[in-house]
């Protein structure tokens, strides 16, 4: 189950127990309307209470990220797990925005806010 926020500029996706491909298809869908109307997006991945994910998931997630290389500025993960952050690290191969892992939800935050202000000024 995943339970999703969104401002024009960011997604934040929250994922509790098993990351099914129902699930990573609202997030598509999230994503795509944003992308659509107000172009590139910040992510917020929160994946503290993930207890797995199937492996359709896994593929849908290469194949949708070689599609939208361009279109993220920003993807903060929030975990503690090893392998979802070697996982963070390898998925920066296939996309232009910058992926940083976080254990703390405020930091993550701070650091894509500081990322819009940052476009912001002139």
């Amino acid at each position: 189950m995943i339970s999703t926020e969104h401002t024009d500029r960011l997604a934040a996706i929250t994922v509790f127990g098993e990351f099914t491909l129902a699930d990573y298809k609202e997030f598509e869908e999230l994503v795509n309307y944003k992308i659509q109307f107000n172009g590139a997006l910040d992510l917020l991945f929160d994946l503290r209470e993930m207890a797995g994910f199937t492996l359709d998931v896994a593929w849908e997630e290469i194949k949708f990220s070689r599609q939208h290389a361009h279109d993220f500025r920003r993807i903060a993960v929030l975990t503690e797990d090893q392998w979802l952050t070697w996982s963070a690290w390898v998925s920066q191969l296939f996309v232009d925005a910058e992926v940083r892992v976080f254990s703390d939800e405020s930091e993550a935050r701070s650091w894509l806010a500081a990322g819009e202000a940052s476009e912001a000024v002139p």
